[in-house]
């Protein structure tokens, strides 16, 4: 899932760093990625503005996949009452740690809760995946077919929607854009030889059986 409007490098931007400093929330993010998975935080920045509907202490500060769906679809069924809304897809990517989701995540709670818009979210869509990180590297370094959809499909996802169809199309993305990258490479490149993807099936990809 693409999304316009998005920042433009990894990261949270000031106004909405200087946001959370001042929510005296009871640990402060070190790691965007890793903490706003959960929802832990994301029900504890709610309860600043919304005390009522969500008490952080029917909230689990665990890391599993369980807690976390169980956290979300706590924090969904407020948002409802209140008639708020998060994008389910962004969401999803944070659930997952995603590139990128949890960043998207904090910043339409930012301006869900201020009635804010961010000045410098702008630039290209955003697609959740490592290819911004892969084009930091030298040809040769970059993933292979297999390790993008191993990179990018990840294992809660599976255990999340077990649903073999849909896994597959998710890999079949992924590998789809992985060739897509792969063919302009070589025509930026042609005198260079990008390390050689092995032909395997999507399921031989994704390592399941």
């Amino acid at each position: 899932m693409f999304y316009a409007q998005s920042p433009k490098k990894t990261g949270l931007p000031r106004e909405v760093v200087k946001w959370l400093q001042g929510l005296d929330l009871s640990m402060y993010p070190k790691n965007v990625r890793r903490d706003f998975s959960s929802g832990y935080l994301v029900a504890e920045i709610f309860s600043r503005y919304y005390p009522q509907d969500f008490s952080v202490h029917s909230y689990d500060k665990g890391t599993s996949l369980s807690a976390k769906q169980r956290n979300w679809s706590q924090i969904e069924r407020s948002l409802q009452r209140q008639n708020l809304h998060l994008m389910k897809e962004v969401i999803d990517g944070a659930i997952h740690c995603k590139p990128g989701a949890a960043e998207l995540l904090v910043q339409e709670v930012y301006t869900v809760l201020t009635n804010r818009r961010i000045r410098d979210v702008q630039g290209p869509e955003w697609d959740f995946t490592d290819q911004e990180y892969q084009e930091l590297l030298p040809t040769l370094a970059r993933s292979t077919a297999s390790k993008a959809i191993k990179n990018n499909l990840r294992i809660t996802e599976l255990m999340a929607e077990p649903d073999i169809n849909t896994n597959q199309r998710k890999a079949e993305v992924i590998l789809h854009r992985h060739l897509e990258h792969k063919a302009v490479e070589r025509v930026l490149n042609p005198g260079k030889s990008p390390k050689g993807d092995i032909e395997l099936t999507v399921w031989e990809n994704i390592g399941c059986s």
